[in-house]
C-alpha cells in the first residue's frame, strides 16, 4: 500500500508523473515501464462501489478495444486493499 503526504499536489493533464516502482500482489510494477512512450489515461476512484467505480470505471474498460486501437493505454488506482 502506497501513502502519500497529504500536501502533495495532485497531477493533473499535461503533468509528468513522477517515477513510480511498488510491490503488487503479482509483481513490482515500474509505471514507466508500463507507459514506455505511449499515451495513458489514469483513472482512479474514491472506493469501490461508488458510482464512479460502477460507471465510469466500466465504459472505460467498455472502450478499452478502441483505445488499443490508437496505441492508448488505461491505468487504474484504487485506495482500497485488495
Amino acid at each position: 500500500m502506497l501513502s502519500f503526504n497529504n500536501k502533495m499536489p495532485g497531477l493533473t493533464i499535461g503533468d509528468t508523473v513522477p517515477y513510480l516502482e511498488v510491490e503488487t500482489t503479482h509483481e513490482t510494477f515500474k509505471l514507466h515501464d508500463y507507459f514506455k512512450i505511449c499515451w495513458t489515461i489514469i483513472l482512479s476512484h474514491p472506493s469501490d462501489f461508488t458510482p464512479m467505480c460502477t460507471t465510469n470505471l466500466g465504459k472505460m474498460v467498455a472502450y478499452l478495444p478502441e483505445f488499443e486501437k490508437r496505441g492508448v493505454k488505461l491505468l487504474g488506482f484504487s485506495c482500497d486493499d485488495v
